[in-house]
């Protein structure tokens, strides 16, 4: 016995995908914390920054070389939390490094969480109700650059800030 399949109907998939990820942003809404972290002030020189992502994914990189080529010559102090960035394990990896930014000896004035781009179904793993509420609750200033310009996921949506990429 064989099964051959002609033809998929992305829109039965997809139609799913997004009424999920509406009740997760209703159920953030509802919560009253969406812009929590957009509430928080941002310092005048930001320096120590954690950075949530993979050590080995290009956004990465990409980070790394645009925060330390700077045309102002600053200099950042960055600190890698490293996170699975889609999968199963990317909830509880990116929740756990936000506990451990937090129960740090340092004091981070920013968090960004990298993951750069990919298939709509790669990034949807921050379609995500817990890893947005710690986001949105997070009492550091989180930004995100997960996908691109046309990507924005529910994380990116209550983060303090959601760049287009990792670079910008």
């Amino acid at each position: 016995m064989s099964l051959h399949i002609n033809d998929i109907d992305p829109a039965y998939t997809l139609g799913d995908v997004e009424r999920r990820r509406e009740e997760i942003i209703q159920k953030l809404e509802e919560a009253g914390i969406t812009d929590m972290n957009k509430t928080l002030e941002l310092p005048p020189v930001i320096q120590k920054i954690a950075v949530i992502s993979s050590d080995t994914a290009a956004g990465f990189g990409d980070f790394i070389s645009q925060m330390e080529t700077n045309h102002y010559n600053f200099y950042f102090s960055i600190q890698l939390f490293r996170a699975a960035m889609q999968g199963d394990k990317t909830e509880k990896s990116v929740i756990t490094a936000l506990e451990e930014i937090y129960n740090s000896d340092i004091d981070y004035e920013l968090v960004v969480i990298i993951r750069g781009g990919g298939a709509k179904t790669d990034l949807s793993y921050f379609d995500n109700f817990n890893i947005a509420a710690n986001v949105a609750q997070f009492p550091i200033p989180v930004f995100s650059g997960i996908g691109h310009e046309r990507d924005k996921s529910v994380t990116d949506m209550v983060a303090h800030s959601h760049l287009k990429t990792p670079t910008a």
